[in-house]
């Protein structure tokens, strides 16, 4: 997905970009792609790339690949991006923020004002990422193990904590729809910020309107695991991307401020 990592970024521009697409010669997205909306997506999980250890790897399809792109691909045509831009952001009514590293406060002003103009977000901010990886602590090419998207958050009124005593295993949390499989999730708190928000589930699921946007906020994204994934997170992708990314109304974009465990 997100540049794997800033050695490969430059790499994957252009045709390479199409060759990993499997797009057309000609730069034309596949016929099956033709008039699906497009989900921007960026962030440190390799979704779309896949967990390639090098440029030859990936080139060569020896990467491992995520069970998750193909489900979003049946729905949205995926624009990956490197960085977050009024240019990148461009012509998107979607993006997905899977485990995304830092932003820049430049990066932060583009989100926020492409949210405002009427953008939908879904974003995986987890605390202490559980997934496993293929490469060590340290290594740029691994996902983030920590979020550090705090000033954002806080922007819109957010908090997000996390309690260091609660104890490892995965934990499903019920929602109207699939439940949400957790492990080691942090916690939302609404706090006065520039967005309307509601904490929709079990403190780890918040929704903002943000303008004539909508983000909504996971803290965690142990469904997301490349390796082992639980067998219930396909179902659970399914109900966050329609929660996200569904249509704006009183439900949707403009929550209440009164807690809904399940809503």
């Amino acid at each position: 997905m997100r540049r794997l990592r800033s050695s490969l970024s430059a790499a994957l521009a252009g045709g390479l970009l199409c060759l990993a697409a499997a797009c057309h010669a000609d730069g034309a997205a596949p016929p099956e792609a033709e008039g699906l909306p497009e989900l921007g997506l960026m962030g440190t999980i390799p979704i779309y790339w896949g967990e390639a250890g090098d440029f030859g790897e990936l080139v060569a399809g020896g990467a491992a690949a995520h069970w998750a792109r193909p489900q979003l691909e049946a729905d949205d045509r995926i624009r990956p991006l490197d960085e977050l831009s009024e240019e990148s952001l461009s012509g998107l009514d979607f993006l997905m923020l899977a485990q995304p590293r830092a932003l820049s406060p430049a990066e932060n002003v583009a989100l926020d004002n492409w949210l405002r103009r009427g953008g939908q977000l879904l974003l995986f901010a987890d605390p202490m990422l559980t997934g496993e990886s293929r490469f060590a602590i340290g290594d740029r090419r691994r996902p983030q193990d920590v979020i550090l998207i705090s000033p954002i958050l806080n922007h819109w009124g957010l908090r997000l904590e996390f309690d260091e005593d609660q104890q490892a295993g995965t934990a499903l949390l019920p929602t109207v729809g699939a439940p949400l499989p957790v492990n080691l999730p942090g916690s939302l708190r609404v706090e006065q910020g520039e967005a309307q928000c509601a904490i929709l589930v079990a403190d780890v699921l918040a929704q903002c309107a943000i303008g004539k946007g909508r983000a909504l906020v996971l803290a965690d994204a142990a469904l997301l695991d490349l390796h082992g994934p639980d067998p219930r997170a396909g179902a659970a992708l399914d109900w966050l991307v329609g929660k996200a990314f569904g249509p704006v109304g009183d439900n949707a974009g403009n929550p209440s401020h009164s807690p809904n465990p399940t809503q």
